[in-house]
């Protein structure tokens, strides 16, 4: 099933992290994601500091109704994020469910 069509389910640990073999089947469903230092990351630009907000604004609503959420910082036009499982210390299907959703808010 396509990861935009899915939702985020509650993770209280307990599961592993995925393995190299899942992570690159799930990557190449988030285009402009990478994984570095075991989580997804993305810098995303803006034409200035209000939209750059606007779209955090955005994307925290979406965290709250998925009930996963990202780490971010602002700098200026520039939003730089990253997705990880803080209860598993990886990667789990929840984050590249997170990308997936957060890829039509930066147009809207």
């Amino acid at each position: 099933m396509d990861l935009v069509h899915k939702r985020c389910l509650p993770c209280e640990g307990g599961v592993p992290a995925l393995d190299a073999a899942a992570i690159e089947r799930l990557l190449c469903q988030v285009p402009g994601w990478a994984v570095a230092e075991g989580k997804l990351q993305r810098t995303f630009f803006f034409a200035n500091f209000v939209e750059a907000m606007a779209f955090l604004n955005r994307v925290a609503e979406l965290a709250e109704r998925e009930g996963h959420h990202p780490d971010f910082s602002v700098h200026y036009r520039r939003v730089e994020m990253q997705i990880w499982t803080h209860a598993v210390g990886g990667l789990t299907e929840n984050d590249f469910i997170l990308a997936a959703h957060i890829e039509p808010l930066v147009a809207a």
